[in-house]
């Protein structure tokens, strides 16, 4: 149950799930019936962006990859292996006291897990998911942040001069649960120490947040994916997420499976669906990649794309309504383009598009601009 609700309005959970009975095992999963205020926001530690979990002190159990994998939990009753039960999650060992009289573990003893997010970023929101861990979750958790440049190894980032702000103070969370955490740090972050106390079990952890890249990197490539996620593209809005969200669109490669892309239900009206997108930047594109990868029956028939520049400019044609081809590349050269900040996609009725790419240079505002924040947020 819910044992309280944040000053957020996010509810708390804590204690033991039900050990598990047979049947669908979400049945009795705890997750806020309306969603999380900040879900909408890319996952700034997803592995497909690079992030990985680059250390931690235990995994005897479970193999702290796990943490980071994109799809949601799995639990198989029937996996046991040499070590004992298979979990799709980061797990440690039972940890003990130091003598037959002192049996517990000390009060500060726990065990953590560095990771290193795929794009650097602002954190607006955090979730220790303990999915399928029901009696073998942490009993508390903490959260840190620290901005470190390059890819320090974990020595580096364990060294003493490392400063890591306290993102999530020692909170208890509950088993089987979405334990999660609105963030108002107004900062930049590059890793996270994530630690359990005193051990146990996370099945996914979960980085919410608005991407924030090097604008030096982005000057010196001058020609660069204007939308890309781990270039500060935005995904702001979209008419329908019903089968995939659009943030899907922007992911770094190529499509992998149709779920890795935005599809839209079936229209059954006169409308039309459409995505939102905040570029890293003012810019000028210069190229469009539209790709319908995996999509063979449901892949959108037509497209547009307008842009505009600042929240309350006139949108201005960018290419036409043109047809698309199932599971293609389709390449588009645009000339003497705007200088833009939003761009929107629409596609005619629905159906699926799996990556699109606006190829194009920052504007000196533009990079003017991404400075001023990189600065302002200890860049």
């Amino acid at each position: 149950m819910a044992a309280a609700t944040s000053g957020s309005g996010i509810p708390r959970y804590e204690g033991d799930a039900n050990p598990y009975g047979g049947g669908d095992p979400y049945a009795d999963y705890r997750a806020p019936e309306g969603g999380l205020p900040f879900a909408h926001l890319p996952d700034l530690a997803d592995r497909r962006m690079g992030a990985a979990v680059v250390a931690a002190n235990d995994e005897f159990f479970a193999e702290r990859e796990n943490m980071l994998r994109p799809e949601r939990p799995v639990f198989d009753p029937n996996a046991f292996g040499h070590k004992g039960k298979i979990m799709d999650g980061w797990e440690t060992r039972r940890r003990r006291g130091a003598s037959a009289a002192v049996p517990h573990p000390a009060g500060d003893d726990h065990d953590w897990a560095l990771v290193r997010l795929g794009t650097p970023g602002v954190i607006r929101g955090l979730v220790v998911d303990t999915a399928h861990f029901r009696g073998n979750y942490p009993q508390s958790v903490s959260v840190e942040a620290a901005s470190v440049p390059g890819t320090p190894s974990p020595e580096e980032l364990l060294a003493d001069d490392v400063k890591w702000t306290v993102l999530v103070p020692r909170t208890p969370v509950g088993g089987h649960a979405a334990n999660a955490f609105a963030i108002g740090e107004e900062r930049r972050f590059t890793h996270l120490r994530v630690s359990q106390h005193p051990d146990g079990g996370i099945a996914r952890l979960r980085v919410h947040g608005e991407a924030v890249p090097d604008p030096a990197w982005l000057t010196a490539l001058g020609t660069f994916d204007l939308v890309a996620l781990e270039n500060g593209g935005v995904a702001e809005d979209a008419s329908d997420r019903f089968f995939s969200p659009p943030v899907h669109t922007i992911l770094p490669g190529r499509s992998q499976k149709m779920y890795d892309g935005w599809e839209t239900r079936r229209r059954r009206d006169d409308g039309h669906d459409w995505v939102r997108y905040a570029l890293a930047g003012q810019g000028r594109i210069r190229a469009v990649e539209i790709d319908t990868g995996y999509y063979l029956g449901n892949a959108a028939g037509w497209v547009s794309l307008s842009g505009r520049d600042g929240e309350s400019g006139e949108w201005t044609e960018l290419l036409p309504r043109t047809q698309l081809e199932p599971d293609a590349v389709h390449r588009f050269l645009l000339e003497d383009a705007p200088a833009i900040t939003h761009v929107r996609m629409d596609i005619y009725p629905d159906g699926g598009i799996a990556r699109l790419r606006l190829h194009g240079s920052l504007t000196d505002e533009g990079a003017r601009r991404l400075a001023t924040r990189h600065a302002e947020l200890g860049g």
